[in-house]
């Protein structure tokens, strides 16, 4: 019944290494991706426990809002991305007066919490049509 989102943009990790974290909450519970992300080695696991803890929040006011119960065991990851952000170009130098240019990656996260009820709409939505032979 409710869809929330939450974004980071511009995040100084690489698109990359957020996808990497990203693959292993999505389609999770929401309270289960918390714990996995908690202790996740990686270093993009930190950010992207607060947005997916920000998204969680939003779906509460979303709801208080709305004036509807919202039980925060049934939200689930229904989808979460990562974009490619702005790329911030420098320079190191190196021998015989060369310089070497360092790409310094960004990235743009979103994660897409709903309830069951969405996801059922969802998958119907898509309309996938049957393979004729």
């Amino acid at each position: 019944m409710v869809e929330s989102i939450a974004r980071v943009r511009h995040i100084r990790v690489t698109p990359q290494k957020a996808r990497r974290v990203i693959d292993l909450i999505r389609g999770k519970q929401a309270l289960e991706a918390l714990a996995i992300l908690k202790f996740a080695p990686q270093g993009a696991s930190e950010p992207v426990y607060k947005l997916v803890a920000a998204a969680i929040a939003n779906a509460r006011v979303k709801a208080d809002a709305a004036n509807t119960f919202l039980d925060e065991q049934d939200l689930y990851v229904s989808r979460a991305f990562v974009d490619e952000g702005t790329t911030l170009k420098r320079f190191q130098p190196r021998a015989q007066g060369r310089a070497f240019r360092i790409l310094k990656r960004t990235s743009h996260i979103t994660v897409v919490l709903a309830t069951p009820d969405e996801l059922v709409a969802a998958g119907s939505s898509t309309g996938k049509k049957k393979a004729s032979k």
